[in-house]
């Protein structure tokens, strides 16, 4: 019996569950937000929340740590960087799941899972693009303008497929 055991199994292997869910820790931290079951977010939550207050302490052995789990020298260093920054004033709950609802095939319960921080992303203004557009000059155009003389005179047919199936049978077969 599994009396006092935690621990979401994902009907995984152990070494299937840990790469599982540090795949979706690197995911979480690229994308600040990642569709997933409900089952796979609360596993990996832990992991997070782990990893953000590593970074909130920002020694070389706490980046180690993360290292181990993430894999990736520009990832630890933008947890480091960008994410313990956003965290700085939080002491806990870093992750936020969001219920969606029942996925199709097989009907598991569909989360967002995000951070609860994001970084914003500079919107581009598209009346600055079109102001920008204004001030150049016209670029003449690459193609040259057609007579209308060479419009009106007859097309050319389009080459024979086969050279014609007439050809075919005009031509004179071997006889035995």
């Amino acid at each position: 019996m599994r009396h006092k055991i935690r621990t979401n199994r994902l009907d995984r292997f152990s070494s299937l569950r840990k790469a599982t869910i540090n795949s979706l820790s690197r995911a979480l931290f690229l994308g600040q937000s990642i569709k997933t079951t409900y089952a796979r977010a609360e596993a990996a939550c832990g992991q997070i929340e782990r990893l953000i207050s590593l970074a909130k302490e920002n020694s070389l052995a706490s980046k180690r740590r993360a290292y181990r789990v993430l894999q990736d020298h520009r990832l630890v260093s933008r947890l480091f960087g960008e994410t313990a920054a956003l965290f700085k004033d939080r002491k806990s709950g870093f992750t936020r799941i969001l219920k969606l609802g029942k996925r199709r095939g097989d009907g598991a319960q569909m989360v967002i899972f995000e951070l609860m921080e994001k970084k914003e992303k500079p919107k581009k203004e598209k009346a600055h693009k079109k102001e920008e557009a204004a001030h150049l000059p016209e670029k003449p155009h690459s193609a040259p303008i057609e007579d209308k003389s060479k419009s009106l005179r007859k097309k050319e047919p389009a080459k024979k497929f086969l050279g014609g199936i007439k050809n075919i049978f005009k031509k004179e077969r071997d006889s035995l």
